[in-house]
């Protein structure tokens, strides 16, 4: 099926939907969406290329999983998941490349990086607060 006829059917009723009261777009949870939204742009399903970014189970970079287009029938055959820790610079500019090289949904590109950093920044540790001297009379 082509991914508008497939969007169509979906769009409105899955099991990764979230609706929430007073918010017109609704949310989405499945994998490979990179923003999160139910749209048809970043929805990970319907499509035959598709990308997402999760973070590393250490906690130590992110992974990149993509769908491949000549196994789109076979479901396990065709994503393919790349592990970036080279640390954030280089990761990210792998990431871009990657996603540049191979004119991998262009689309995504913004997305893809901007989900990356966000994942990469979630990762460091939260800086110390120093304590404050009390004040002497």
């Amino acid at each position: 099926m082509s991914a508008h006829l497939t969007w169509m059917i979906v769009r409105n009723n899955n099991a990764y939907l979230l609706k929430k009261r007073n918010i017109k777009k609704p949310f989405s949870t499945e994998p490979n969406n990179l923003s999160n939204l139910s749209s048809f742009r970043y929805n990970g399903l319907i499509h035959k290329k598709s990308v997402g970014i999760v973070a590393t189970p250490d906690n130590k970079g992110f992974t990149v999983v993509y769908k491949k287009s000549k196994a789109s029938h076979k479901p396990a055959k065709s994503t393919v998941k790349r592990t970036m820790k080279g640390g954030p610079r280089r990761s990210l500019y792998k990431l871009k490349k990657l996603m540049n090289a191979n004119k991998y949904r262009t689309d995504l590109t913004k997305a893809a990086l901007r989900r990356a950093s966000a994942v990469l920044k979630s990762q460091k540790p939260l800086p110390v607060k120093k304590a404050r001297a009390k004040k002497s009379d």
